[in-house]
Order: C-alpha cells, then structure tokens, then sequence
C-alpha cells in the first residue's frame, strides 16, 4: 500500500511538471513548452521520457514557477537535457521569492529560505531548444 501511494504520488508531481511544462497538446506535432533558464523562458520538445536515477543536469520543479534548468545548449557541462530532479519547498512565503535560474534556488536554498529534495525516481529526459 505504502509503494503503491508513493508510485501514485510521483505520478502526480511528473503530471504536474508536465503540465507546467508543456500546456496544451498538438495531436501528431512535437509540442513545444517552456521552462527557465538564467532567468530567461527557454522553450523544450516534448514529449519527456522517464529516465529514473539517470539525470546527469540539475532541474527544479518549483510550485508557482514550473521548471528550473541549471544548464543548456552551449553551457559546460550539459547533457542534452537529462534531468536530475530537485522538488522545491518553500520555508518562507513564495511571493518573496523569484526562482527562475538555478543561482537564485541556489541562494534561497543557502538561506534556509526553500528546501530541495532530491527525487531521483523522477528523472527525466527532455532537450532545451537552443
């Protein structure tokens, strides 16, 4: 029972993510969404595809604001948007925070200002269109 509810719980957060992420669908298209990255909208191909405890490239999911890249095309070290998964929860009110690049989640986190948690189960792959 205890996995099951963990399974429908993870569910839930990668539907929320890809809600966040995607919008609406276009039947037989590849669609397009957006996330941030520096502080900037960057636009990504759906659909993701599950790669549990695979990520190799830090992405946020942040209640409010969506999804967070640490990296992209053209950044050191990224991998073609296969994404290690950190879930934020907020310590002080949400409106005091602007999460839209992984230096600013970085410093909240610093702060004591959100939690991170990492949440290997729901790595994920999806490429940041340069």
């Amino acid at each position: 029972m205890r996995r099951m509810r963990r399974l429908l719980v993870s569910g839930l957060m990668v539907m929320a993510l890809l809600t966040s992420v995607a919008g609406t669908a276009l039947a037989g298209q590849p669609e397009r969404g957006t996330i941030w990255l520096d502080g900037v909208q960057v636009r990504t191909l759906l659909p993701p595809a599950a790669t549990p405890k695979e990520g190799t490239d830090k992405f946020y999911m942040v209640p409010g604001t969506g999804g967070v890249a640490a990296v992209g095309p053209g950044s050191a070290g990224y991998h073609g948007g296969h994404w290690q998964v950190y879930v934020v929860s907020f310590n002080v009110d949400p409106a005091t925070l602007t999460l839209t690049s992984a230096m600013a989640i970085q410093d909240a986190a610093d702060a004591g200002d959100i939690t991170l948690t990492r949440r290997a189960d729901l790595d994920f792959l999806c490429p940041i269109q340069p």
